[in-house]
């Protein structure tokens, strides 16, 4: 069974681009052998946006988040977010691995 990851972005940040971010992060979760149970789609007046991807991260039991670019998490990747599962970025493909912060 695949490994499972959950696509995150924020339709403010997409704009007319946010199409091609989908596919561009369905793309990447199938070059990195993850089964994408879904995106997450905010607005920039949706409450609590991280809070609500936790959540849904947990309940889908994800072991990443694949995400277009960093910014659409506002000025840096929640650390409690990458302490649950590793977030990846489709622009640059960096990874921000949960072990290297459980390790720390």
């Amino acid at each position: 069974m695949k490994a499972i990851a959950i696509g995150y972005l924020r339709s403010d940040i997409s704009g007319p681009a946010q199409n091609w971010d989908e596919i561009r992060i369905r793309s990447l979760a199938k070059r990195y052998g993850y089964d994408l149970a879904k995106t997450i789609v905010f607005s920039g007046g949706t409450q609590n946006p991280i809070s609500q991807l936790i959540d849904v991260a947990r309940r889908a039991e994800a072991e990443a988040v694949i995400t277009p670019r960093r910014d659409h998490f506002g000025l840096e990747v929640p650390e409690r977010l990458v302490r649950i599962c590793d977030v990846i970025t489709v622009d640059d493909q960096n990874t921000l691995s949960r072990s290297y912060v459980i390790g720390e």
